[in-house]
């Protein structure tokens, strides 16, 4: 038996007929991924992140403004909580996540981010000092705000389309009808693919009487409406110091940048800042001050505080030094390194009346706003006639009802279908035989002549100025520049925002924030170096290292460069008061720069600019060089003194006169030559000219080389070391060592034959 059943399922399964492969689409992955992308890219330009020129606003906003419409939520109905606002936003026309509609939501009920707020907030909505502090949709509370009713006012009245939405249950406008260039009015960011939106908020009554202008001259050039629009009106009351030139341009072309400053005061001797840019924090210019006074950047601020409160939303009190300090510069600096001045980009891009996104100017944008509302107006209005015309239809049949009121009871009692016979008897149409047929028998009494003849003679009158307003474009435009005016006077404020045309800020360099004390740096013999307070430090008094000794030191100031010469020639420029205290070992100034691999530093400089140094090599030649001129930034410093072969160099020497200051050369065979320094060139690097002279063959063989040099001042000494011994020249007493650049010089007394050192005492 099962077997015979087996076989019945087999037959079965046989006899069914074999489905034909459904067709495959075949695309190359090229064509598909562009195909792909290039929708996306336009979905997120059109339906995301790109404001329409009609009224202003991206498709989240639109549809959060006209979801709370539905829900009653206008400027005079109760608050709500914000979750119901986002959730039938979410459920019935934004399929997207709940935290960006809420948050969408929250940027149109800031005061402080929308210069005309949409939406009223109940709870915490945020701070100007932390935007994003706002509390979650459960708790807040919201309704729109009044001028919101720019923008839904006539929402009914046939004025803009209506498509489906999402899942096709409902409908949604596809824009609000804007009785306002609210393009303008609130700032708009957006990011799409391939482009982005940046436009300023501006004064509700400039733009206003600017539309008002261009509708009475249709042929107004930029310049003209530039009259009326000064500028960006941003909610914070900061200066815009952009100069007229640079706002002309942003409004010719629609792309540019914007600076705005801060609003500060002098109370006591202390700086208040009243008003900050539009989207700066607070707190985070309190942290960047801050951040520079503890890296000693600051030196003249002593005090920080914030004394912001309800009374006084920004109060932030800096506190200077002493009275001696200049706070204008100060505040010129805290400009230019802080967000106390902030640059905003500026890129009208919008999506236009015909469907394409477009970067416009001021004179496009609101002649072609000025079409979409001149179009909004001529809807409603045809709508408004399209109603009166039916109701006076509608009135007319009425009439006749009335002046047969006996006959047409009579047909209706009489007949089942009284519709057709009044329609045939009286000659009536469909619409108007509905209507007598709809009356209830009450309302035959109240069916007064009088009545029907005073609304059909007040319908007809507005059917009449309708349509000629309609039939004029004259009194369509004085129409549309009245409904400006009357929003004007409810909407309109005085701008926050001063125009001042100022200068960019400058940052104070960094030489002339740092203290100016005196100081002696100290280089040892295996370059670790220290700075010590005063010029009174005697560096052979500090302890070194084991196996360390004192090398070269020099006195300056702490806002100055100290410059080090290391054996290979360079020299390298560091600020000098980052080096640390003399009261310990210090530290390889080798971790601060990239000298030469083997490379030893020498001596230490410090000096104005104009203070000369001698630079020498043990072959015997050398120049006289300006600091001015050994100045570099780089880390691997500056090629100054070229050494030839088998030569060092030597420390350099301080030169404080041209006119009465000697060089001392001494070679290693205890001859010492002196001769003016006038004689050597200045020049800012090479070789320089032959100060000693040594035989080649001498010099090759190592047998005689300069050892040492130094410039000697009148009143100065000049002391010779020879192992334990030293002797002490005076000035006028090298004389008879006197000679000219390039000669050999003279022996000098016995004993000193092998000398070690020379120093000035």
């Amino acid at each position: 038996m099962a077997q015979k059943k087996k076989t019945t399922r087999k037959k079965a399964v046989a006899a069914a007929p074999v489905r034909a492969p459904e067709p495959v689409e075949e695309l190359a992955l090229s064509e598909y991924t562009e195909k792909a992308y290039l929708d996306y890219s336009m979905y997120v330009i059109l339906d995301r992140a790109l404001p329409h020129i009609g009224d202003g606003l991206k498709p989240v906003q639109r549809r959060i403004i006209y979801a709370m419409s539905e829900l009653g939520l206008s400027a005079v109905s109760k608050h709500k909580k914000s979750a119901r606002t986002v959730g039938d936003v979410l459920g019935k026309f934004h399929p997207h996540g709940d935290s960006a509609c809420y948050e969408a939501m929250v940027l149109m009920a800031q005061p402080f981010t929308y210069r005309y707020p949409l939406v009223d907030g109940q709870g915490n909505w945020g701070s100007q000092d932390d935007p994003k502090s706002f509390a979650a949709m459960r708790y807040t509370e919201s309704r729109l705000a009044k001028f919101s009713k720019s923008l839904l006012q006539e929402l009914g009245q046939g004025t803009v389309d209506f498509t489906p939405n999402f899942d096709g249950t409902m409908t949604e406008p596809s824009l609000l009808p804007s009785r306002l260039p609210h393009i303008l009015l609130n700032s708009t960011q957006g990011i799409a693919v391939g482009m982005a939106t940046d436009i300023p908020p501006h004064n509700l009554t400039e733009v206003g009487k600017a539309c008002i202008h261009l509708l009475d001259k249709p042929k107004s050039t930029l310049d003209d409406l530039l009259q009326y629009i000064e500028g960006p009106d941003y909610p914070s009351s900061a200066e815009i110091i952009s100069s007229p030139e640079d706002i002309r341009n942003i409004y010719e072309t629609g792309n540019g940048s914007l600076r705005a400053r801060a609003i500060y005061e002098r109370e006591g001797g202390d700086v208040i800042i009243t008003a900050l840019p539009f989207q700066v924090s607070g707190s985070k210019i309190l942290e960047q001050i801050a951040a520079q006074m503890n890296a000693k950047k600051l030196p003249m601020v002593e005090d920080l505080r914030d004394e912001s409160d309800h009374e006084n939303p920004t109060r932030l009190v800096i506190t200077p030094r002493s009275n001696r300090v200049d706070t204008d510069n100060l505040m010129q600096h805290l400009f230019a390194t802080t967000d106390l001045e902030r640059t905003y980009r500026v890129n009208m891009n919008m999506i236009g009346l015909n469907g394409r996104p477009q970067v416009k100017p001021l004179v496009g944008i609101l002649k072609e706003w000025l079409s979409f509302r001149v179009e909004t107006v001529r809807r409603r209005l045809q709508w408004r006639l399209d109603k009166v015309e039916k109701r006076l239809h509608l009135l007319e049949g009425l009439m006749i009802a009335y002046l047969n009121i006996d006959e047409v009871i009579a047909i209706i009692r009489n007949n089942d279908e009284p519709k057709p016979v009044l329609m045939k008897r009286f000659k009536i149409s469909d619409e108007q035989a509905e209507a007598i047929l709809e009356l209830k028998l009450r309302h035959l009494a109240q069916l007064e002549e009088m009545k029907i003849r005073g609304e059909q003679e007040a319908l007809e009158q507005e059917r009449d100025k309708l349509q000629a307003t309609l039939g004029s474009e004259r009194r369509m435009k004085t129409l549309v520049k009245k409904e400006l005016q009357e929003d004007i006077d409810t909407y309109g404020d005085e701008r926050r925002s001063p125009i001042v045309q100022r200068e960019a800020a400058q940052a104070i360099s960094e030489a002339d924030l740092i203290p100016s004390e005196p100081i002696t740096v100290v280089l040892s013999e295996r370059g670790w170096v220290r700075a010590g307070k005063g010029l009174e430090v005697d560096p052979l008094a500090l302890n070194y290292k084991a196996g360390d000794s004192f090398q070269s030191y020099a006195r300056g100031r702490t806002n100055r460069t100290a410059m080090f010469l290391d054996s290979t020639g360079r020299v390298y420029c560091v600020p000098a008061h980052g080096f640390p205290s003399a009261r310990g070992l210090g530290e390889p100034i080798s971790g601060r720069l990239k000298p030469p691999d083997g490379a030893k530093f020498i001596s230490v400089m410090m000096g104005d600019d104009d203070e000369r140094y001698l630079f020498s090599t043990t072959a015997g030649y050398g120049f006289v060089a300006r600091l001015g001129d050994l100045i570099s930034r780089n880390k691997s410093g500056k090629s100054v003194i070229s050494v030839p072969a088998g030569a060092s160099v030597i420390k350099s020497a301080v030169v404080t006169s041209l006119t009465d200051n000697i060089v001392c050369a001494i070679s290693n065979t205890g001859s010492l030559l002196c001769f003016p320094v006038g004689e050597l060139p200045e020049m800012a690097k090479g070789k320089g000219n032959k100060i000693y002279s040594i035989p080649a063959s001498k010099f090759k063989s190592g047998e005689e080389s300069m050892i040492a040099l130094t410039v000697l001042a009148p009143k100065q000494k000049l002391r010779v070391t020879s192992g334990k011994r030293h002797t002490v020249i005076k000035f006028r007493e090298l004389e008879d060592y006197m000679g000219a650049r390039g000669q050999r010089g003279r022996k000098l007394p016995r004993g000193f034959q092998k000398v070690d050192a020379i120093d000035i005492e």
